[in-house]
């Protein structure tokens, strides 16, 4: 078998774009892939379109070898656009596989250690008294891990930490009160805050509040969450943005976090994130898998998520008190991961499991999208 075609499509469903790949093969058989680094998709196709140059004519089945041939061969290693690329590739190839081999992609990982994937749900409304009213409801409907999100910026796009830290505190003792100690609670903080907001946020709540803080600052300088992690005793949960193993280094060899938000469509696709899982499981660290994409990522994250044992719970947008469609709804994948309560079932079909109307996919158009530009009351650049 010879991989003939990589095709890639940007594609605008539900409220984003989300670049799938295709991949090809002269014996009839493809596989589905797709790219995480949302905003930039533009960028990774112009990757994809190298990278196949390169990859045209080789054994699909060689998936550990083509991995190293595409981040070591070409001297500059790594980085996001790139590995986001590898990402896709990497998720086609073993869905290829799976498909020829008439197994589920999770066999090709070392088999299922669970029979279902637990997941946990966000919220969607601000801090305040709608919010609660979701998290009760996700809590009747059978979520037993639920994440919320901070204030953020007003209709202007002005965002000031300190405001949001005191609009927000009270909202997080409230919904522990109300939804009670049985619940696993967390909030994603986007990586809006420094390190003396996180202290000043995490000191306004009694301890056990929070279960997880998600992202609170930025993760370029593991030192500045060493210095926070003496600060504070809420979990951390961090790696949605690390696009490579050496990224998780320092923060699993040094005891840093707890949780890791691997994004199998950024760190490099599933034979990646297996080595990242290995490594975190020697350290005790928890999969706690990043998940904001379409149906492929999902369905790449379960397969991953069953067959690894150091598993907390996989991200879902599919609770129904998010705000957007995430291709859940979407006629473009006819068939794909489908929530069985709050739980993912692990699929038995061949591959990933997910297919995807390529004929509708050719019609629709990509659009340009920024992320949102914060700014504080100063003019001067906030984090989103």
């Amino acid at each position: 078998m010879k991989i003939t075609a990589i095709k890639p499509y940007p594609t605008w469903v539900g409220h984003r774009n989300q670049l799938i790949v295709k991949i090809e093969t002269d014996e009839g058989i493809y596989g589905w892939g797709e790219s995480g680094l949302s905003g930039r998709e533009k960028a990774v196709v112009g990757a994809l379109e190298h990278y196949r140059e390169w990859l045209i004519g080789r054994d699909p089945f060689a998936i550990g070898a083509i991995w190293q041939g595409m981040y070591r061969s070409q001297y500059f290693e790594g980085g996001r656009v790139l590995q986001a690329a590898i990402s896709a590739i990497d998720i086609a190839l073993h869905d290829i596989k799976g498909k020829a081999l008439g197994v589920p992609v999770h066999q090709l990982l070392g088999g299922k250690q669970r029979n279902h994937i637990p997941t946990f749900a966000s919220t969607s409304a601000p801090p305040g008294e709608e919010m609660i009213a979701q998290a009760k409801s996700l809590k009747e409907r059978g979520w037993t891990s639920i994440r919320f999100f901070p204030a953020g910026a007003d209709e202007n796009r002005i965002h000031e930490p300190r405001e949001s830290i005191a609009a927000t505190t009270k909202w997080m003792v409230k919904a522990r009160e109300e939804l009670g100690d049985g619940v696993v609670l967390g909030i994603d903080y986007h990586h809006r805050l420094s390190v003396a907001e996180t202290a000043s946020f995490c000191h306004k709540m009694p301890s056990g509040t929070l279960d997880f803080l998600e992202e609170p600052i930025r993760d370029e300088t593991p030192e500045a969450y060493e210095s926070l992690r003496t600060m504070v005793d809420v979990p951390f949960a961090i790696g949605e943005e690390f696009a490579s193993k050496w990224q998780f280094l320092p923060y699993i060899e040094r005891g840093i976090h707890q949780f890791n938000r691997i994004d199998v469509c950024n760190v490099g696709g599933l034979t990646e994130s297996m080595k990242v899982a290995g490594w975190s499981e020697a350290h005790y660290v928890d999969m706690m898998p990043h998940n904001p994409l379409g149906p492929i990522c999902t369905a790449a994250t379960i397969h991953f998520s069953a067959a690894v044992a150091n598993f907390f719970a996989l991200e879902t947008r599919a609770s129904g008190a998010e705000l957007y469609s995430h291709g859940e709804n979407s006629d473009i994948f006819p068939v794909q991961p489908k929530l069985d309560g709050a739980v993912y079932p692990v699929p038995d079909a061949p591959g990933l499991g997910v297919e995807v109307d390529e004929a509708l996919v050719q019609k629709q158009s990509f659009k340009f999208w920024e992320a949102p530009k914060w700014v504080r009351r100063d003019g001067s650049v906030t984090n989103w």
